[in-house]
C-alpha cells in the first residue's frame, strides 16, 4: 500500500503496480503500436515510392516520432493514464498526489520512454523499477507520476463506529428526510477514517460536516456534544430508522400488524396448528412460564410459585426488560462523555 498523503493529511490507499504487470501492459502496448507502425510504414512506402532517398528518410523519421512516440502520449493524455495495455491489466498512471495526469506528465513519460524502453530494449526501465520502492521508472520519477492498480479484490466495507451510549436516542426527533445522500456519504467516510486524520484537520472537518447536517435538519447541533459524536449519533439514528422500516415491511408482508391476518408472534414448542404453544405478545402471559389449563383453553401462569427474577417484565408493563444488572453493557465506542 502506498503511503501518499494529500494536503488534508489523508493517506491514499493506492497500490503501486509491480514489475510483472507493468511489463505485460508494456508488451501489449508495444505490440499494438508496432503493428500500427508497420502498417503505416508500408502504406507510406508504397505511396512515396517515387520520392528520393532524403524525402523517404524524412518521412520515416516523422512516422517513427508520430506513431511510436506521439501516439502513446496522446492516448495517455486523452484516457487520463490508461493505455490499451494498462486497461487490459487493470493499471493506471496517476500523479504523486493521486490525481489524473495531464499532457505534460504524458509528454515527459513518453520522451523518457524513448531512451529507457525503445533504445535500451527496456533494460533501464526494468532496473529502475526494481530499485524504486514504488516500482517507478525514470519517466515516472521525472514526471512525478505513479502506475497504480485499479482493479483490487473486494474487501469488507469499513463499519461506522457506534455513538456514545449517552447519545443514543437523543436525536430521535430530528427530521432527516431533507438531508442529501451526498452529505450522508461524506459523513460516513469521515467517521470510518477519522482516526487516520490529523487531530486539528479532523476537528475542522467534523465541525464543517456537523454544521451542514444541522442546516439540513433545521435544528442546531448541541454545543455540549463534540462534533464527531454528534455525527455518529445522527448516523446511528438514521440507521435505526432504516432498520425499523425494513423490519416493519417484512413483518407486514409476513402477515403481521397491518397485514392480512393477526400476527401471533414467533411459534412456540406447541403443536404446529396453534394452541398453547402460540402466545400473542402483550396478552398477559409470561413467555417461558409453565402453562396451566384454564378457561376457554387459555394459558395462565401459576400464582402459587412466583417465577424467578427475569429480564422480562411482568404482564401489563408492555414487555420491557427491567433495567439493572441484566441489561446488556453498551459497546465501547471510543467517544468520551463530556466533562
Amino acid at each position: 500500500m502506498s503511503e501518499l498523503v494529500t494536503g488534508d493529511a489523508v493517506v491514499l490507499g493506492l497500490r503501486p503496480a509491480k514489475l510483472p504487470s507493468r511489463a505485460l501492459a508494456l508488451a501489449i502496448d508495444l505490440v499494438a503500436v508496432g503493428t500500427v507502425f508497420v502498417l503505416v510504414s508500408v502504406g507510406l512506402t508504397m505511396a512515396t515510392a517515387a520520392l528520393d532517398g532524403a524525402a523517404s528518410a524524412a518521412i520515416s523519421v516523422a512516422t517513427f516520432l508520430l506513431v511510436l512516440v506521439g501516439a502513446p502520449i496522446a492516448v495517455e493524455t486523452l484516457s487520463h493514464g490508461r493505455s490499451l495495455g494498462k486497461l487490459a491489466c487493470g493499471l493506471r498512471v496517476v500523479r504523486d498526489d493521486g490525481g489524473p495526469i495531464r499532457f505534460r506528465h504524458a509528454l515527459v513519460r513518453g520522451a523518457m520512454g524513448v531512451v529507457e524502453i525503445l533504445m535500451t530494449l527496456g533494460v533501464v526501465a526494468s532496473v529502475a523499477s526494481l530499485v524504486s520502492a514504488r516500482g517507478r521508472r525514470l519517466g515516472d520519477v521525472f514526471a512525478g507520476t505513479l502506475v497504480v492498480r485499479e482493479r483490487l479484490p473486494a474487501g469488507r466495507a469499513a463499519a461506522v463506529p457506534p455513538p456514545p451510549p449517552w447519545l443514543v436516542g437523543r436525536f430521535a426527533g430530528l427530521d432527516l428526510s431533507a438531508v442529501p445522500d451526498e452529505l450522508w456519504l461524506a459523513v460516513r467516510q469521515y467517521l470510518t477514517r477519522m482516526h487516520q486524520l490529523d487531530a486539528d484537520v479532523g476537528r475542522t472537518m467534523a465541525g464543517r460536516l456537523a454544521g451542514e447536517l444541522a442546516g439540513w435538519t433545521g435544528v442546531p447541533a448541541p454545543v455540549d456534544v463534540p462534533a464527531a459524536a454528534y455525527l455518529a449519533a445522527v448516523v446511528n439514528e438514521r440507521q435505526a430508522r432504516d432498520a425499523h422500516r425494513m423490519f416493519a415491511a417484512s413483518r407486514t408482508s409476513a402477515g403481521g400488524p397491518g397485514g392480512t391476518g393477526p400476527w401471533m408472534g414467533p411459534p412456540g414448542p406447541g403443536p404446529a396448528g396453534g394452541g398453547a404453544g402460540e402466545q400473542p405478545w402483550g396478552s398477559g402471559a409470561v413467555p417461558g412460564a409453565p402453562a396451566v389449563p384454564g378457561a376457554a383453553g387459555a394459558s395462565v401462569a401459576p400464582s402459587a410459585h412466583p417465577a424467578p427474577e427475569s429480564p422480562v417484565a411482568p404482564a401489563g408493563s408492555g414487555g420491557v426488560a427491567a433495567p439493572g444488572k441484566d441489561r446488556a453493557r453498551p459497546p465501547a465506542t471510543g467517544f468520551a462523555p463530556p466533562a
